[in-house]
C-alpha cells in the first residue's frame, strides 16, 4: 500500500476543498480508510472513516454534517469533501488504511489502529 493524498491548500472561511488520496496498490478495495489530521502542537486526531465497501462512515463530530468520506475502488481513491470550513480546520490531513474492518470496531478513531499511511497534505483556512 502506497498512499498519496492531494489536494490541500488555502482556503477562505466558509469555502470548500476535496482532498483526494490514491493507493498504488493492487489490493486497495480491502481496506478500510481513514482521514486523520494533525494541528501544530496538537496530537493527530481522527477525522473520518468509510469500510471497504463504503456502506460504512464514521465522523469525528468537530466535522459531522461539513465533511464526507467516499471511496471509488475502481481508482484506488479515497476523498474527503469539506465544506463550511473554519480556522479550526487548519491542519495537516493524512490518509490511512488498515487491514481491519471498521464496522462495530471500537478503536476506528485510534491512529494505531492503522497500518499504512500517506504523507500529509495541508490545509489552511484563512479568518
Amino acid at each position: 500500500v502506497q498512499l498519496q493524498a492531494s489536494g490541500g491548500g488555502l482556503v477562505q472561511a466558509g469555502g470548500s476543498l476535496r482532498l483526494s488520496c490514491a493507493d498504488s496498490g493492487r489490493t486497495f478495495s480491502s481496506y478500510s480508510l481513514g482521514w486523520f489530521r494533525q494541528a501544530p502542537g496538537k496530537e493527530r486526531e481522527f477525522v473520518a472513516a468509510i469500510s471497504w465497501s463504503g456502506s460504512t462512515t464514521y465522523y469525528a463530530d468537530s466535522v459531522k454534517g461539513r465533511f464526507t468520506i467516499s471511496r471509488d475502488n475502481a481508482k484506488n481513491t479515497v476523498y474527503l469533501q469539506m465544506n463550511s470550513l473554519s480556522p479550526e480546520d487548519t491542519a495537516i490531513y493524512y490518509c490511512a488504511a488498515r487491514d481491519t474492518p471498521i464496522r462495530y470496531s471500537r478503536n476506528y478513531h485510534s491512529p494505531a489502529s492503522y497500518d499504512y499511511w500517506g504523507q500529509g497534505t495541508q490545509v489552511t483556512v484563512s479568518s
